[in-house]
């Protein structure tokens, strides 16, 4: 069964939540980009004021509809000349494998090709992230 989300606007409040994902090791197994340092509240906090007011970004908390809890990202960024590149991250390790990362990629696509009316939406990812690439492929 898939968990039934919703996308909005990333705010700052959300750096409460955020900035524990970014400090969990278990969560950046599969990033490859696990930061060198503790993240602080006010660092994230810092990170997210930044971060939402970029015009060639678009920033999105992943939510849960029953409940409304913030369960990750996804985001737009380097938007420029009908293009933008793509990212996901599900930060709450009891959401993986519910169908979120699907509904939140059909959710932000459906905003980029119809809302910004983007012509190319392509992201990176590591070639042994397996789980990724699967969705990636049934997303297109």
């Amino acid at each position: 069964m898939t968990l039934n989300v919703y996308i909005r606007p990333l705010d700052v409040v959300d750096a409460a939540t955020s900035y524990l994902w970014r400090n969990n090791s278990i969560v950046w197994e599969q990033t490859g980009s696990k930061p060198d340092c503790e993240i602080t509240l006010d660092m994230e906090n810092n990170w997210i004021k930044a971060v939402i007011d970029n015009k060639n970004e678009r920033r999105f908390a992943i939510c849960v509809s029953s409940t409304d809890e913030y369960i990750g990202n996804v985001q737009l960024t380097n938007i420029d000349s009908g293009r933008a590149e793509f990212h996901i991250f599900i930060g709450e390790p009891a959401f993986w494998g519910k169908g979120v990362g699907k509904t939140a990629t059909n959710l932000l696509l459906e905003y980029a090709f119809k809302e910004l009316l983007l012509k190319e939406v392509y992201l990176f990812v590591r070639s042994d992230n397996e789980n990724a690439i699967a969705l990636y492929n049934r997303c297109g």
